[in-house]
């Protein structure tokens, strides 16, 4: 995985960028004040600090959209380049106008970067290791303030300290931003499958993953495509085709599902779980498997429930659903690729075109072609369809001519893996309407297994009412998200054209529309929505930019200034220097939660440490209303203050930016992040403006009242309502918000 974490590393350069502007404008702001002579002149001052500001919050407005449109690395190349326009025009400022004007175009830059690095890391990094890589832009950002921190106070100790030179030095990192930009980044993978560019896609994933088999991610990539959809949740039991199943199992053989893995003769069997149907709602795996503690509390959301029922049986060794079932998708992998399947070399002239990559429409019995992406071809055998898979890179797999693929009892399911524990299956499925006729669809299905694999006694004992016979053999237990494929239309269907497997719609046909507003109506999307808007505006009202301003009193009164002061610092320069090293606490408590987030995951770092973070305050509510000595007090201060930094950075601090960047659909997740992001700088910009006004008012002791107040909020808010996204591919994630997103309709209607 070195190819996605390192490129993870060079995108967070822009977070770097924006927490070295950050620390710099508070140093340079000193000297900035003396030879425009601001003393007077608030309002400009503040501007010069705040332009920043402002300008990420109005680019911010259109970049999401944009960045769905263009796609994600033009943008974080723009972002440098405006990072070093910035930095330059700063280094020459000839006075105050201009250097509002770099401001401004600096926060331009700092907006792009803040918005889209967690989107770009989240769209470019395997499941198992998301929340690590995605954690990389708070190291980066105060890694960038520690380092500019050192710089500024470095120079503070010169004779006449250059406040220009302070901030044009900003240049330098953005031009090493820029060439990794241009050289280095690669497009994001699924953003290019949204534009139908399969070939680029593919080889982005083979250059981020190390390996040439990617087309079971490819697959998921493609079904990331769909917004909304009718999805439903099942359950199963696979084993041996060449065993019986259950008795609990459902007998008919129309139900059926037969896997087919890359050995000859080698195939399982998938049967629904007696009474799955009635198991429909949404939270049907978390009434069957343990979580009723969460059901049983008042307004929990349906969706925490059930992600929250998914990590109970997740396994720890993250085991594959079908052992020795090897990837569907490695087969003949190194056979001359004839094929490109892009939006470029589209040949759908007729439908023998259209389902044959090599121009062969011949179908050969003995050689089935195995799945997903690429046209498919229909065969008619005993007046039914029956589908047969052909790759996008040729592979083969060698089947048994009486295998029940070739009989129309049953459907034909192909499956990978595509991390996080799931695999990803196809099957066609029939159903008899109301007038007599019959329907069918491509449906694309999740699965997940619950519990580990073992012996057929011990894998269904966990299944309440199945009572498992002494005799051996495997069976695994799995739950199913089932949904119609993004590349099955049932509109063209309607029109007579023919079924050809899950490719009846070419990616780039169904990305040619682009995203549109409607779907943000989607409940699935809906629901996403509340939970980053709700997050990043209770972030931004957690206290951190009060906490901020009021460390260098709190160090001052702990006497660290009187310390510096007979070192021979001076005062401005001790200012920095405190700040530096407040800065400095920050690092190792964010390595700790890059290391936990993706083991103890988002929601529970979120729960351990919001409750610290409202003990931190009250202690400083108390120790600023209770009369107590000089030396106590600014012990109890000081160490609140840390404790409440190092649990800040470790949760509420990267969570948000790392939830909103995983739990939106592809087509619609540069919008959503942008709309999240505009929450995030209008929140900044209410909290810091009232913040000295609050101060007048209510004193300090009222301020981090207020603060601990809406932390108690923050913390219901995540256990109501955020579940847990460690270790789960984006697109099953947006399927959970959309099941359960339906659900909490349906129960209000």
């Amino acid at each position: 995985m070195s190819g996605a974490v390192l490129v993870a590393i060079a995108a967070s350069i822009g977070n770097l960028l924006q927490g070295w502007d950050n620390a710099t404008i508070a140093g340079a702001v000193l000297y900035i004040k003396r030879e425009f002579k601001l003393q007077n002149e608030p309002t400009i001052e503040g501007l010069i600090v705040a332009m920043s500001l402002i300008g990420a919050t109005i680019i911010t407005t259109f970049s999401g959209a944009v960045s769905d449109w263009v796609g994600r690395r033009p943008m974080l190349i723009l972002s440098s380049i405006l990072y070093f326009l910035g930095g330059l025009i700063m280094l020459c400022a000839p006075n105050v106008y201009m250097l509002l004007l770099a401001r401004l175009i600096d926060g331009f830059g700092i907006g792009l970067a803040v918005t889209l690095v967690p989107v770009y890391i989240s769209e470019t990094a395997p499941p198992e290791i998301r929340g690590l890589l995605n954690t990389l832009p708070q190291f980066s950002g105060s890694g960038g303030m520690f380092l500019s921190y050192c710089m500024v106070f470095g120079m503070s100790l010169m004779p006449k300290p250059d406040w220009r030179v302070m901030l044009g030095v900003l240049s330098i990192p953005s031009l090493l931003y820029f060439a990794l930009t241009i050289f280095y980044l690669p497009e994001s993978p699924r953003w290019l499958v949204s534009k139908g560019r399969m070939v680029e896609a593919k080889q982005v994933l083979q250059r981020l993953r190390g390996r040439e088999d990617v087309a079971g991610e490819m697959a998921l990539l493609v079904e990331g495509l769909g917004v909304g959809g009718d999805t439903s949740i099942e359950e199963y039991i696979i084993g041996p085709a060449n065993e019986p199943t259950d008795e609990h199992a459902a007998p008919s053989d129309k139900e059926q599902i037969t896997l087919y893995g890359p050995e000859e003769g080698l195939s399982w069997v998938a049967r629904p779980v007696k009474g799955s149907s009635a198991l429909g709602s949404a939270l049907a795996l978390a009434s069957r498997h343990g979580s009723m503690v969460n059901q049983n509390v008042p307004l929990m959301d349906p969706v925490v429930t059930l992600f929250g029922s998914v990590h109970e049986k997740l396994p720890e060794t993250g085991s594959t659903l079908f052992p020795n079932f090897g990837s569907m998708f490695s087969v003949a992998e190194n056979q001359p690729k004839t094929e490109h399947w892009d939006e470029e070399s589209i040949q759908r002239e007729g439908e023998e075109n259209y389902a044959s990559d090599n121009g062969e429409g011949d179908y050969d019995d003995n050689n089935l072609q195995s799945p997903l992406l690429s046209r498919q071809t229909t065969c008619m055998e005993g007046g039914k369809d029956v589908v047969v898979p052909k790759s996008a890179n040729g592979s083969v797999l060698s089947m048994r001519r009486n295998s029940s693929l070739l009989q129309g009892s049953s459907s034909a399911v192909n499956s990978t893996g595509i991390g996080g524990g799931w695999q990803l299956a196809y099957k066609w499925s029939e159903k008899e309407t109301l007038d007599g006729k019959k329907e069918g669809g491509f449906k694309r299905i999740y699965l997940h297994q619950e519990g580990v694999q073992g012996s057929r006694r011990g894998s269904l004992l966990s299944i309440p009412g199945v009572d498992a016979p002494e005799e051996g053999g495997e069976f695994i237990h799995a739950a199913a998200l089932v949904s119609q494929s993004a590349l099955y239309s049932k509109e063209l269907l309607d029109q007579g054209q023919r079924p050809v497997g899950p490719a009846m719609v070419h990616p780039s046909e169904a990305a040619a529309r682009g995203p549109v507003w409607r779907d943000l109506l989607e409940p699935g999307v809906k629901h996403a929505l509340l939970v980053g808007v709700g997050i990043q505006i209770l972030q931004q009202f957690a206290g951190i930019n009060g906490v901020l301003y009021y460390t260098p009193q709190i160090l001052e009164q702990a006497g660290v200034d009187v310390l510096l002061a007979n070192i021979g610092i001076r005062p401005d320069s001790a200012s920095i220097l405190i700040s530096a090293l407040t800065t400095l606490l920050m690092l190792p408590a964010i390595g700790v939660a890059m290391r936990l987030m993706d083991l103890s995951g988002r929601r529970f770092l979120l729960l351990t440490t919001i409750p610290v973070l409202v003990a931190s305050l009250i202690i400083l509510v108390i120790s600023n209303v209770v009369a107590m000595g000089t030396v106590l007090h600014a012990v109890l201060s000081t160490v609140s203050v840390i404790v409440y930094f190092c649990c800040f950075v470790m949760g509420f601090g990267p969570i948000p930016n790392i939830l909103c960047a995983e739990i939106f659909p592809t087509r619609v997740r540069g919008i959503c992040i942008a709309i999240c992001a505009l929450t995030f700088w209008f929140g900044d910009i209410i909290v810091t403006y009232t913040l000295p006004v609050m101060l007048n008012s209510i004193g300090l002791a009222g301020v981090f009242g207020i603060y601990s107040i809406v932390c108690v909020a923050a913390f219901i808010f995540v256990f109501l309502k955020v579940p847990e996204t460690k270790g789960m591919p984006l697109e099953v994630i947006t399927e959970f918000f959309a099941v359960g997103a339906k659900q909490v309709q349906a129960a209000k209607e």
